[in-house]
């Protein structure tokens, strides 16, 4: 059973390995879903031998892409692979939510064949989750993170068990979103899921300046090793 921790900055990703988390998903700015993870914190990773895969999401906001964003988007998979990157994480919507197979294969051919591609929660987005499965099969995903297109996973349990069944292990199907220590077992009931995604944080208050003047939210997610250490114990009691 694989715990992936997504962190974005130094301090989760130290937290994720005090935590023994098994992988990280490096991004910056969580807050918005999560954005490309500056280089530092991949070298970072590397450093601290943490099996890493890096974000490729150029802005907030849906992933509708600009040929220019698509072209930063190369560029930054390129990037993620020379500073040690095991894979990394994309997706890309038509306007009407299907899975835009040109720039995800244009965005793939970029990929080493040792690496993972990992395509995000762009699937969630998709009118037909059974399509976009085998749209991201017939990719070259090695792995689609996904809510089963609720808030939480665990509000789309049915969902999720019929897409790992529909999987029949062709490629993993990695929930996410809201997972806790309290519902990591109803999530594990509904499926043999082999991984859990997972940001094991909490609320950490914020200068009432920085909230006044527009620079903060009241509170910040931030990582906490004992959260990572706690879910990891109990996906491993399964």
């Amino acid at each position: 059973m694989i715990l992936e921790v997504c962190v974005d900055g130094p301090e989760g990703l130290m937290a994720a390995v005090e935590g023994g988390a098994d992988r990280v998903e490096l991004c910056s700015a969580l807050a918005v879903g999560g954005l490309t993870p500056l280089p530092v914190l991949m070298d970072m990773a590397v450093t601290l031998d943490m099996p890493a895969v890096a974000m490729i999401r150029p802005r907030p906001g849906d992933f509708v892409w600009t040929a220019a964003e698509v072209d930063q988007m190369r560029r930054e998979v390129d990037a993620a692979q020379d500073m040690g990157a095991i894979g990394v994480v994309l997706g890309a919507n038509l306007p009407d939510g299907r899975l835009d197979a040109e720039v995800l294969r244009g965005l793939l051919e970029g990929v080493d064949d040792e690496r993972e591609a990992v395509l995000h929660r762009a699937f969630d987005l998709t009118p037909d989750p059974f399509e976009a499965l085998e749209a991201a099969i017939a990719l070259g995903f090695d792995r689609i993170l996904t809510s089963g297109q609720a808030l939480r996973a665990v509000d789309a349990l049915r969902l999720l068990s019929l897409l790992h069944d529909r999987a029949r292990g062709r490629i993993t199907i990695l929930p996410g979103s809201g997972i806790t220590v309290e519902n990591v077992g109803e999530i594990l009931d509904a499926a043999p899921f082999g991984e859990i995604h997972a940001s094991c944080s909490r609320n950490i208050p914020q200068m009432h300046g920085a909230v006044r003047l527009g620079f903060s939210a009241p509170d910040r997610r931030e990582t906490d090793a004992g959260l990572v250490r706690a879910l990891g114990a109990a996906i491993r009691r399964r």
